[in-house]
C-alpha cells in the first residue's frame, strides 16, 4: 500500500465517523450575514487555516476547492458566488462526496439563500483534475498539499496552475516546519495523511509554487500549529509545525525572478517629501510601503541612511508594489 492509499483510508474514516482533531486548529468560523455554518461542517473542517478571503472573490468569481471534507469552506465559497456550479468541489473520497452531499442539504436547512447545486462535487484527485485548462478564477486547497511526497507535489501544484485562467489565484494553507525531520518520521505514511511529517520549511514550498511558474506569492498568516515530542513520536527532539495561508497567483515570470510578499515593508524617513528608486517605487515620508523581498534587498544594497526595511512579518494583506 502507497502512502496515498493510507491517505485515502484516513480520510474515508474520518468521512464515515467525523474527527473533531483529526488536523485542524482553532480558526475562527467566519460570521457573515445570513451565513450559519451546520455544527457537522465544523466538526469536519479537516484544515489547518482558512482559504477564504473576501477581496479574491468579487465579481462571481469561478472557484475551485480541492479536498472537500465536511464542505466549510465550499459553503463560505458559495456565499460570494450564488450561481449553478459556481463553486466545483474535487475530492478522491466517495465517502466524503457523500458526506458533503448531506452536509449541504443541512447547510440549505439553516441558510435560505444556498442551494446545494450552487456547488458541484466531482470525483477526480489533485494529481489529475477534472478540470479544462484556463476555466478557474480562484483554486485552493487546505493541508493537502503537505501530505504529498515531492514528485506528486510537483504534479499536484502543476494542475492548479494548469487550471487557472491567466492571473487567477490559488489560495492555500498548510503546516511547515522549520527543522529537519528524520526520515522515520518523513516515511511514516499515517503521519504524513495526517498532516504533520510532510511539512516543508517555508523557502521550500515556495520554491514548489514559482517553480511550477508562479510569478506573484503572498505569504498572508503564519501561525503555531503543532508539537512533535519525543514521548509521542519518532523524534529525540521537539519539532515545532507552523501553519501559513498562502496565494500562488498566475503571473507572468518577471524576468529578475518572482515577486515573493512575506510581509516586509520600507519606510523612508529623509527630508524630502518623497523618494523615488526611479524602478517604480515610490516612498513617501514616514509613510509604510509593503514590498516583496525582491524589492528590499534591492533597496538594502542602496545602503541609505534614511530607509527602514523592516523584517519579514509573514502576514501580507496586499497593496504596495515588487
Amino acid at each position: 500500500m502507497g502512502y496515498l492509499d493510507t491517505t485515502y483510508n484516513v480520510y474515508k474514516e474520518a468521512a464515515l465517523t467525523p474527527d473533531v482533531g483529526l488536523c485542524c486548529t482553532t480558526n475562527p468560523i467566519w460570521e457573515l450575514p445570513g451565513l450559519k455554518i451546520p455544527k457537522i461542517m465544523q466538526e469536519m473542517n479537516y484544515g489547518c487555516g482558512s482559504t477564504v478571503h473576501a477581496r479574491d472573490l468579487s465579481n462571481n468569481p469561478k472557484m475551485l476547492y480541492v479536498g472537500v471534507g465536511g464542505g466549510m469552506e465550499l459553503l463560505q465559497f458559495s456565499y460570494f458566488n450564488r450561481q449553478k456550479s459556481g463553486v466545483i468541489g474535487v475530492d478522491m473520497v466517495d465517502e466524503m462526496l457523500e458526506a458533503s452531499r448531506k452536509n449541504f442539504e443541512e447547510a440549505e436547512v439553516l441558510n435560505p439563500w444556498f442551494k446545494s447545486n450552487f456547488v458541484e462535487l466531482k470525483k477526480g484527485d489533485a494529481l489529475h483534475l477534472p478540470l479544462e485548462d484556463n476555466s478557474i478564477d480562484v483554486a485552493a486547497q487546505n493541508c493537502l498539499f503537505n501530505i504529498f511526497k515531492a514528485d506528486d507535489l510537483k504534479k499536484a501544484i502543476a494542475e492548479m496552475y494548469r487550471v487557472l485562467k491567466p492571473h487567477g489565484k490559488l489560495v492555500m494553507s498548510d503546516p511547515t516546519c522549520e527543522q529537519p525531520m528524520n526520515e522515520t518520521l518523513r516515511n511514516d505514511e499515517r503521519l504524513r495523511a495526517l498532516c504533520l511529517s510532510g511539512s516543508l520549511p517555508i523557502k521550500d514550498y515556495v520554491k514548489a509554487l514559482t517553480d511550477a511558474g508562479f510569478g506573484t506569492i503572498e505569504i498572508r498568516a503564519r501561525k503555531p500549529y503543532r508539537i512533535l515530542s519525543p514521548n509521542n513520536y519518532p523524534t529525540n527532539e521537539l519539532i515545532y509545525i507552523e501553519s501559513i495561508e498562502v496565494a500562488a497567483i498566475k503571473d507572468p515570470m518577471p524576468a529578475d525572478g518572482p515577486c515573493i510578499f512575506t510581509g516586509k515593508a520600507a519606510i523612508y524617513y529623509g527630508e524630502d517629501p518623497y523618494f523615488d528608486d526611479k524602478k517604480g517605487h515610490i516612498l513617501l515620508q514616514n509613510q509604510p510601503l509593503a514590498i516583496c523581498d525582491k524589492t528590499a534587498a534591492a533597496l538594502v544594497s542602496l545602503k541609505r541612511n534614511d530607509i527602514f526595511i523592516s523584517e519579514s512579518t509573514f502576514h501580507y494583506d496586499g497593496g504596495g508594489c515588487c
